[in-house]
């Protein structure tokens, strides 16, 4: 999926080590007509071997599994699959594990407990090239990043990124890899790094976890 997905039907994989889980969650995909499981896996391991096979667009992980964790099988999966959006669904709240999760590229996080009112809406908004965070978790997670990380809305009011800046610099934050933001833009994949350091530097930001508060902040990863 090196383009933003239009496709009628999005085709989704899902693991978790609990199959009654599994199975309900694999009913909740189903009531969704635009939405079609094309795999599943109980462990880490086979969940990434499979999710390389099939390449969906959207891939579901647990955080907790035997063998490999979600975010380790998310690291290897993005690195073998750049054009495939991850989305964490788990029982952690903890913003410690969230902030992981999109430091590696992930793009989607909801919890087990809200799974029913938000996982699908979920599917449907990391597909469109959003990032998506659980409402129950986003404001607290969010609020953290912030207190750790201080942005000061005046300290950047000055700063002006040009229009291909602002593209990288969006795009990077959505979770995409340098060589699919290169194919979106038509653009050398060393232009595109080049674009984000000067964006980067510009912002005066050292990791993706600011650039994804700020481009929240600016409305930049709002699903369509």
């Amino acid at each position: 999926m090196d383009e933003l997905q239009t496709s009628a039907r999005i085709r989704v994989f899902f693991a978790d080590d609990h199959p009654i889980v599994l199975d309900g969650i694999k009913a909740l995909i189903a009531e969704d007509a635009q939405l079609d499981l094309v795999g599943s896996a109980l462990d880490g391991p086979t969940a990434l071997r499979r999710a390389i096979d099939l390449r969906p667009d959207v891939v579901v992980l647990d955080l907790s599994m035997p063998g490999m964790s979600g975010i380790e099988v998310a690291r290897k999966l993005l690195a073998a699959c750049p054009s495939s959006r991850v989305l964490l669904l788990t029982v952690h709240e903890d913003a410690a594990y969230f902030r992981q999760a999109l430091e590696i590229g992930i793009v989607g996080y909801v919890l087990k407990r809200t799974a029913t009112e938000e996982l699908n809406r979920g599917i449907h908004a990391v597909a469109a090239g959003a990032v998506y965070l659980d409402p129950a978790i986003a404001e607290r997670a969010l609020g953290t990043a912030a207190r750790q990380i201080p942005i000061r809305a005046d300290a950047l009011s000055g700063v002006e990124l040009s229009l291909r800046e602002a593209e990288v610099a969006r795009l990077t934050a959505a979770g995409y890899s340098a060589k699919t933001i290169a194919l979106k833009l038509q653009i050398g994949v060393k232009s595109v790094e080049t674009y984000k350091k000067r964006c980067m530097t510009k912002l005066g930001f050292q990791s993706r976890v600011e650039l994804i508060h700020y481009a929240i902040g600016k409305g930049w990863l709002s699903a369509p």
